[in-house]
């Protein structure tokens, strides 16, 4: 059996001192959590990061500490990767290709006056 000796925050790093030892099989039990985070400049989350946490308490938390140090969020999701979908890029043409025949979404073809110059 592989053993790791962990480390919480204030530990010596020696051998008789501090931290716990646990299976390195744990890590791998917890689920993969996505992290999102609201700047103070913005209105919509982005994606920062990954991270394995035992639950969504533990997720927020260690998101905290590891993707906002700098106090630069001013919120925090956490999602379930198993509960992400996505579209495959190889269906990119199918799943867009409805859009192409709505020509009016496009201001192609309208005619600008010369005093509009920064459109």
């Amino acid at each position: 059996m592989n053993f790791i000796r962990k480390f919480y925050y204030g530990d010596i790093p020696e051998d008789k001192a501090g931290g716990n030892i646990v299976s390195s099989s744990s890590k791998t039990d917890w689920p993969l959590w996505e992290v999102f985070i609201r700047s103070k400049q913005g209105l919509d989350h982005k994606h920062a990061g990954s991270l394995h946490a035992a639950d969504a308490q533990m997720a927020i938390e260690n998101a905290r500490d590891v993707y906002t140090r700098r106090m630069e969020g001013v919120s925090i999701w956490v999602v379930e990767s198993k509960y992400i979908h996505a579209s495959s890029p190889d269906e990119a043409a199918s799943l867009y290709e409805p859009a192409n025949d709505k020509v009016y979404r496009h201001p192609t073809f309208y005619d600008l006056p010369d005093e509009v110059n920064h459109m």
